[in-house]
This record gives C-alpha cells, sequence and structure tokens, in this order.
C-alpha cells in the first residue's frame, strides 16, 4: 500500500485499476487527520478498502463519492459496512451505466458543507460526465477535488444519455469562478494551474466541436461510426470506439 501525503491535510491511495478509461487507477482521498472524510472509495476491491481502512483506524467520519460510475463508488458499500460511516452523495437521472449497489445515507445537494473542526468541505454540482456529479472544495487549502469532472492525462469522456456536453461545458465555467490553487482529480496527479487547465479544455471541447461541423458540412448525411474517423483522426482507431461516446454528445 503507497500512501502520498499531498498536504498538510490530505493523503491519497491509488486503487489498483489502471485501464484505459481509469489511468494509473482511481485515486481515494483521505481528508483531516482525526475526523476523515474518504472521498471516493473506488471499485469494490477488497485490498483497496482494506488499505483505506488501516490507513484511516476508527477515525472515518463520513464518505463521500464524485458520482456513481463503478470504478469510484462500490467501494462505498464495503467501507460503510465495514465503518458504519455514512455515505453521501447524489443520485443520477439515468441508472444504466451507474453503480447500483450506490445508497447515500445523506444525498448532498449543490452547496452543501461538512464542517469538522480540521476543514470545511463545501459540494459543487457539476454535470457533465455524469449528471450527478459533485466536485467537493477544501476551503483551507484552495484546493478542489474533481473526481472525473477534470483528469490529469486525458481528456474527460461525456457518455449519453446521463453525460451531457452542453451541462459539461457549463460546469466548466462555473468553476472558473473558484479561487483555488490546485486540482485533485480522481485519476493522475495534483493540477497546479487550475483555471489555465479550464480554459485549456474548454477550447480544446469547441475546437472538437467546431470540426464535428466541419466534417457534417463535408459528409452530408452519414454514420457516427464514419464520423468518428475523420473528427478523431487525431487519436489512435483503438480509442474510436470510446470517443463515439463524446461525438455523439457534440451532436446532441
Amino acid at each position: 500500500m503507497t500512501i502520498t501525503e499531498l498536504s498538510p491535510l490530505v493523503r491519497r491511495i491509488t486503487a489498483g485499476n489502471s485501464s484505459v478509461f481509469t489511468g494509473p487507477g482511481t485515486n481515494t482521498y483521505l481528508v483531516g487527520k482525526e475526523e476523515i472524510t474518504v472521498i471516493d472509495p473506488g471499485p469494490a476491491m477488497p485490498e483497496h478498502i482494506e488499505n483505506i481502512a488501516k490507513a484511516c483506524g476508527d477515525d472515518i467520519k463520513q464518505i463521500l463519492v464524485t458520482h456513481t460510475h463503478p470504478d469510484h463508488s462500490p467501494g462505498a458499500k464495503l467501507l460503510h459496512q465495514r465503518t458504519a460511516a455514512p455515505v453521501m452523495g447524489m443520485y443520477a437521472l439515468h441508472k444504466q451505466t451507474q453503480d447500483k449497489t450506490f445508497k447515500a445515507n445523506k444525498v448532498l445537494e449543490d452547496g452543501d458543507e461538512i464542517r469538522e473542526i480540521e476543514y470545511t468541505l463545501k459540494a459543487i454540482h457539476t454535470p457533465g460526465h455524469a449528471s450527478n456529479h459533485l466536485c467537493y472544495l477544501l476551503e483551507e487549502e484552495k484546493m478542489i477535488f474533481t473526481g472525473d469532472h477534470i483528469m490529469e492525462g486525458s481528456t474527460v469522456v461525456i457518455g449519453p444519455p446521463d453525460g451531457n456536453m452542453n451541462d459539461y461545458l457549463n460546469s466548466l465555467q462555473r468553476l472558473l469562478s473558484y479561487k483555488v490553487d490546485f486540482f485533485a482529480p480522481g485519476h493522475g496527479n495534483f493540477m497546479h494551474e487550475p483555471k489555465k487547465t479550464i480554459k485549456s479544455i474548454i477550447r480544446h471541447r469547441l475546437s472538437r466541436e467546431n470540426k464535428v461541423l466541419r466534417k457534417l458540412k463535408d459528409f452530408g448525411e452519414t454514420t457516427l461510426d464514419n464520423l468518428v474517423k475523420f473528427v478523431y483522426d487525431d487519436v489512435s482507431e483503438q480509442l474510436h470506439p470510446i470517443a463515439l461516446y463524446s461525438l455523439e454528445a457534440h451532436l446532441i
């Protein structure tokens, strides 16, 4: 087990579920030293849950999830069974691709705060990657835990119907209003230039969307499978089945 100390209040344990979707694996964050909040306990991997429990002892106060995709929230049920710590998050509008085991002891809303002696976490509703996606602002350290809203080293997949490109862009714009120094993503390492990162993502998405429009004019009536080859010609063909989701989101 590797526990990475990221700041006086934050530690990270990465689950062993690396893949093309998850990069090096899902990051689980431990916030606080005595009253610990676990953010994204990850997949239902007993070894990972054991590592979280060992790192926290009896000090877990609550378990937060950023969203209910299978690489982020199934571990919440196992950790709750072990510790009785309440699970908090939001339910998705569309259930098809969600974690069916997720059960919130408290359903969070935009602006809700979790206050402990050492720190305060604020929930920020950021739909786009998922309708129920939440980021969490750690006010004391000017840090936002971004889940899959913003990831290091890769572009977020927006998969309809629960994923929505318009919501995603609006949520990115909203995060620009927060004065923060770091992003702590659900996959990858700390990101040190939040505003620059957001603006770059927005430019990239709008550029891709303009490319979609140009290719539609070139082809007229066509299929998704044909369109993806030209809109994502700068991406390995092995990733085109994944790119189809975001292409559909752009078209919608």
